[in-house]
Protein backbone atom coordinates (compact mmCIF):
# COMPACT_ATOMS: atom_id res chain seq x y z
CA UNK A 1 0.00 0.00 0.00
CA UNK A 2 1.39 3.34 -0.85
CA UNK A 3 1.02 6.33 1.30
CA UNK A 4 -0.95 8.90 0.17
CA UNK A 5 0.23 12.91 -0.45
CA UNK A 6 -2.05 16.19 -0.54
CA UNK A 7 -2.33 17.85 -3.15
CA UNK A 8 0.16 20.91 -1.76
CA UNK A 9 3.11 18.22 -2.10
CA UNK A 10 2.52 18.41 -5.78
CA UNK A 11 2.73 22.05 -6.73
CA UNK A 12 4.74 23.15 -9.03
CA UNK A 13 5.61 26.58 -10.07
CA UNK A 14 7.57 27.60 -13.98
CA UNK A 15 8.29 30.80 -14.64
CA UNK A 16 10.04 32.43 -17.33
CA UNK A 17 10.43 36.02 -19.57
CA UNK A 18 9.41 35.36 -22.85
CA UNK A 19 11.50 36.51 -25.65
CA UNK A 20 11.49 37.53 -29.19
CA UNK A 21 12.04 33.91 -30.43
CA UNK A 22 8.93 32.98 -28.51
CA UNK A 23 6.56 35.17 -30.57
CA UNK A 24 5.00 35.80 -33.93
CA UNK A 25 6.20 39.16 -35.93
CA UNK A 26 3.55 41.33 -33.96
CA UNK A 27 5.15 40.20 -30.41
CA UNK A 28 2.49 37.51 -29.08
CA UNK A 29 3.64 34.69 -27.91
CA UNK A 30 2.75 31.59 -29.82
CA UNK A 31 0.03 29.36 -28.30
CA UNK A 32 2.12 26.61 -28.62
CA UNK A 33 5.10 27.83 -26.72
CA UNK A 34 2.34 28.69 -23.44
CA UNK A 35 1.05 24.65 -23.76
CA UNK A 36 4.48 23.61 -23.88
CA UNK A 37 5.06 24.90 -20.12
CA UNK A 38 1.54 24.34 -19.33
CA UNK A 39 2.31 20.17 -19.95
CA UNK A 40 5.96 20.86 -18.39
CA UNK A 41 4.03 22.16 -15.10
CA UNK A 42 1.84 19.53 -14.94
CA UNK A 43 4.29 16.81 -15.62
CA UNK A 44 6.40 17.86 -12.70
CA UNK A 45 3.53 18.41 -10.81
CA UNK A 46 2.44 14.47 -11.78
CA UNK A 47 6.42 13.46 -10.81
CA UNK A 48 5.60 15.15 -7.35
CA UNK A 49 3.05 13.02 -6.77
CA UNK A 50 3.66 9.82 -8.36
CA UNK A 51 7.83 9.21 -8.14
CA UNK A 52 7.59 7.94 -11.03
CA UNK A 53 7.99 8.73 -14.99
CA UNK A 54 4.37 9.73 -16.74
CA UNK A 55 3.27 10.53 -20.01
CA UNK A 56 0.38 12.87 -21.13
CA UNK A 57 -2.49 11.49 -22.11
CA UNK A 58 -5.05 14.48 -22.50
CA UNK A 59 -5.06 17.89 -22.43
CA UNK A 60 -8.83 19.28 -22.19
CA UNK A 61 -9.68 22.32 -24.00
CA UNK A 62 -7.63 25.12 -23.30
CA UNK A 63 -8.70 28.52 -23.96
CA UNK A 64 -6.21 31.98 -24.03
CA UNK A 65 -8.60 34.12 -22.60
CA UNK A 66 -5.76 37.24 -23.43
CA UNK A 67 -2.37 37.09 -25.74
CA UNK A 68 0.98 36.95 -23.61
CA UNK A 69 3.60 39.44 -25.28
CA UNK A 70 7.40 39.55 -25.82
CA UNK A 71 9.12 40.80 -22.51
CA UNK A 72 6.49 39.46 -19.83
CA UNK A 73 6.99 37.14 -17.76
CA UNK A 74 4.98 34.13 -17.75
CA UNK A 75 4.18 32.24 -14.30
CA UNK A 76 2.37 28.78 -14.94
CA UNK A 77 1.26 26.86 -11.89
CA UNK A 78 0.12 23.49 -11.78
CA UNK A 79 -1.13 20.73 -8.80
CA UNK A 80 -2.77 17.02 -9.03
CA UNK A 81 -6.74 17.29 -8.32
CA UNK A 82 -7.49 13.76 -8.56
CA UNK A 83 -5.92 10.72 -8.57
CA UNK A 84 -7.48 7.33 -10.46
CA UNK A 85 -5.35 3.69 -10.75
CA UNK A 86 -2.53 4.59 -12.84
CA UNK A 87 -3.57 8.13 -13.77
CA UNK A 88 -4.00 11.60 -12.40
CA UNK A 89 -5.29 14.89 -13.67
CA UNK A 90 -3.40 18.05 -12.45
CA UNK A 91 -4.84 21.80 -13.04
CA UNK A 92 -2.51 24.17 -14.59
CA UNK A 93 -2.76 28.11 -14.78
CA UNK A 94 -0.63 30.72 -16.33
CA UNK A 95 -0.50 34.66 -15.85
CA UNK A 96 1.43 37.02 -17.97
CA UNK A 97 3.13 39.83 -16.14
CA UNK A 98 3.93 42.95 -17.29
CA UNK A 99 7.05 43.61 -15.40
CA UNK A 100 7.50 47.78 -15.75
CA UNK A 101 4.16 48.27 -15.02
CA UNK A 102 3.63 45.70 -12.54
CA UNK A 103 0.57 44.39 -13.81
CA UNK A 104 -0.21 40.60 -13.53
CA UNK A 105 -3.05 38.76 -15.49
CA UNK A 106 -4.98 34.98 -15.78
CA UNK A 107 -4.24 34.05 -19.43
CA UNK A 108 -4.77 30.27 -19.62
CA UNK A 109 -6.16 27.62 -17.37
CA UNK A 110 -6.05 23.54 -18.69
CA UNK A 111 -6.35 20.39 -17.22
CA UNK A 112 -4.11 17.32 -18.17
CA UNK A 113 -3.67 14.00 -18.05
CA UNK A 114 -1.66 11.86 -17.57
CA UNK A 115 -0.61 8.03 -16.87
CA UNK A 116 2.41 6.85 -14.82
CA UNK A 117 4.83 4.30 -16.26
CA UNK A 118 6.91 1.23 -14.88
CA UNK A 119 10.54 0.33 -15.70
CA UNK A 120 8.82 -1.81 -18.58
CA UNK A 121 6.57 1.72 -19.97
CA UNK A 122 3.53 -0.16 -18.25
CA UNK A 123 0.80 1.78 -16.65
CA UNK A 124 1.38 1.30 -12.84
CA UNK A 125 -0.64 2.30 -9.45
CA UNK A 126 -0.13 5.71 -8.05
CA UNK A 127 -0.45 7.00 -4.73
CA UNK A 128 -3.88 8.08 -3.23
CA UNK A 129 -4.65 11.72 -3.06
CA UNK A 130 -5.11 12.45 0.31
CA UNK A 131 -7.92 15.50 0.13
CA UNK A 132 -7.43 17.57 3.71
CA UNK A 133 -10.00 20.76 2.87
CA UNK A 134 -13.24 21.38 1.13
CA UNK A 135 -11.34 23.20 -1.46
CA UNK A 136 -9.58 20.05 -2.31
CA UNK A 137 -12.80 17.87 -2.29
CA UNK A 138 -13.98 20.42 -4.23
CA UNK A 139 -11.91 20.04 -7.15
CA UNK A 140 -12.04 16.46 -6.79
CA UNK A 141 -15.19 16.18 -7.46
CA UNK A 142 -15.25 18.53 -10.50
CA UNK A 143 -12.14 16.07 -11.70
CA UNK A 144 -13.99 13.37 -11.73
CA UNK A 145 -16.72 15.14 -13.59
CA UNK A 146 -14.14 16.38 -15.96
CA UNK A 147 -12.85 12.37 -16.27
CA UNK A 148 -16.76 11.19 -17.05
CA UNK A 149 -16.94 13.78 -19.82
CA UNK A 150 -13.48 12.74 -21.23
CA UNK A 151 -14.40 8.59 -21.36
CA UNK A 152 -17.82 10.04 -22.88
CA UNK A 153 -16.32 11.55 -25.60
CA UNK A 154 -13.03 8.72 -26.63
CA UNK A 155 -16.25 6.46 -26.69
CA UNK A 156 -17.87 8.12 -29.23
Amino acid sequence: MMDGKPPSASHAVLSQVMLPGDANPWGNVHGGTIMKLVDSAGAIAALRHGGRRVVTLAIDSMHFLSPVHVGELVTVTARVTAVWRTSLEAAVTVEAENLMAGERRHTATAFLVYCALDEAERPTPLPPLLLETDEDRATAREAEARRRRRLESAGS
